[in-house]
C-alpha cells in the first residue's frame, strides 16, 4: 500500500523548499512529502526526518540511500530541539504532518484500525518499550472514571461514561487484548441509532486512546515549541492536522508567537483540501493546514 500525501500542493507552495539550505519534517511517516522536499531543494541543503516508527524511517532509509543530503532519525518530535541541532544550527523550513498514516493504519499489526482484528497496542514506537503504555493497559488497567474522562477529553465521545463502564464489566470477566473484542464492547454500549451514524460508534474511543498512549498532545506542543527555536529568520513552519483538538493546540501556538513578535500567520484561516483531492484521498477531508513565518 502507498500512502498518499494530503495538501501536497500546499505544503510545497507554504514550506517553499526550493529557497532553503535546511529541513525538517518532524512526521517523515511514508516519505510522501518528503520526497517532494528534497526533489526541490537546492543541492547543498540538508534535510532532516523524524519520526517515532522505525519501520517507517527503515523504510525510507533505503528509498533514500543514494541521497547523501537527507538524515532520517528514530525519534520523539517533543525532542526535535536538540534532534534537529545535531544537524544543523537553524532550520528554514519545518513540517508537522500530524495525521496517521495509512501504512500504520493497514499494516502496523498495532491496533490503530477498528476495521481489523489486532492486538491492542496503538504505540507509533514499531517496538514498544517494556511497561510503556498501551491501548491494552488502559482499557484492562485504568479506573472507569479515568477511562471516561480520556474518551470524552481526547474522543469528545457523547457516550463516554457508558462505554467505560462497559469496558470495565467486559474486563471483568475477561481480559480485552484485540481490537476487535474491544469494538464489540463499544457497539454494545451505545444506543442503536449511534451505531447506525455517518462516523463508526468505535472511531473516537479509538481516537482517544491513540492520544492517551502516545501523549500526543502535550507533545505536540513541546514539538511546536521546539520548532520555533530551531526555525531560521524567515523560515517557516507548516502543521497539518486532522482533529479539533490538534488544531485548536496549533491555532493558540502560532497565534500567541505571532502576539509575541515572534513572527506572522501566513494563513488566517486553516488551509483546506479541494474537492478535487477529497474524491482520490478521502483522508484530506479533515486535513487543516496553518503556517507561519518566522521573521527576519
Amino acid at each position: 500500500m502507498n500512502h498518499t500525501p494530503v495538501l501536497y500542493d500546499e505544503v510545497m507552495r507554504y514550506l517553499k523548499p526550493e529557497t532553503g539550505r535546511a529541513f525538517l519534517d518532524a512526521t517523515v511517516d511514508g516519505g510522501g512529502h518528503a520526497k517532494g522536499v528534497v526533489e526541490a531543494m537546492p543541492r547543498d541543503a540538508i534535510f532532516v526526518g523524524l519520526d517515532r516508527d522505525k519501520t517507517m524511517v527503515d523504510r525510507l532509509s533505503r528509498e533514500f540511500s543514494n541521497d547523501g543530503r537527507v538524515r532520517l532519525i528514530v525519534g520523539n518530535f517533543r525532542d526535535l530541539m536538540q534532534i534537529a541541532r545535531r544537524f544543523a544550527d537553524s532550520f528554514d523550513g519545518i513540517l508537522f504532518d500530524l495525521g496517521m498514516s495509512s501504512l500504520q493504519l493497514e499494516g502496523s499489526g498495532r491496533g490503530f484500525s477498528f476495521q481489523k482484528d489486532e492486538p491492542l497496542l496503538m504505540t507509533y514506537e514499531s517496538e514498544p518499550a517494556e511497561g510503556q503504555e498501551t491501548a491494552a493497559v488502559i482499557v484492562n488497567g485504568w479506573t472507569e472514571s479515568d477511562i471516561a474522562e480520556i474518551l470524552k477529553k481526547y474522543g469528545e465521545e457523547r457516550f463516554a461514561r457508558p462505554i467505560a463502564r462497559a469496558i470495565v464489566n467486559a474486563r471483568k470477566q475477561k481480559r480485552i487484548t484485540t481490537t476487535q473484542e474491544l469494538v464489540r464492547v463499544i457497539e454494545d454500549a451505545v444506543p442503536a441509532r449511534y451505531r447506525r451514524g455517518r462516523l463508526h460508534p468505535a472511531t473516537r474511543t479509538f481516537q482517544a486512546l491513540r492520544i492517551a498512549v502516545n501523549d500526543e498532545l502535550a507533545a505536540l506542543e513541546k514539538g511546536l515549541e521546539g520548532a520555533m527555536t530551531v526555525l531560521a529568520p524567515g523560515g517557516r513552519l507548516v502543521v497539518i492536522s486532522f482533529h479539533s483538538l490538534e488544531d485548536r493546540t496549533v491555532k493558540n501556538f502560532l497565534r500567541d508567537s505571532a502576539k509575541e513578535g515572534e513572527g506572522a500567520l501566513l494563513t488566517k484561516k486553516p488551509v483546506t483540501a479541494l474537492e478535487a483531492e477529497i474524491r482520490s484521498n478521502p483522508r484530506a477531508r479533515s486535513a487543516k493546514l496553518r503556517a507561519f513565518l518566522r521573521k527576519s
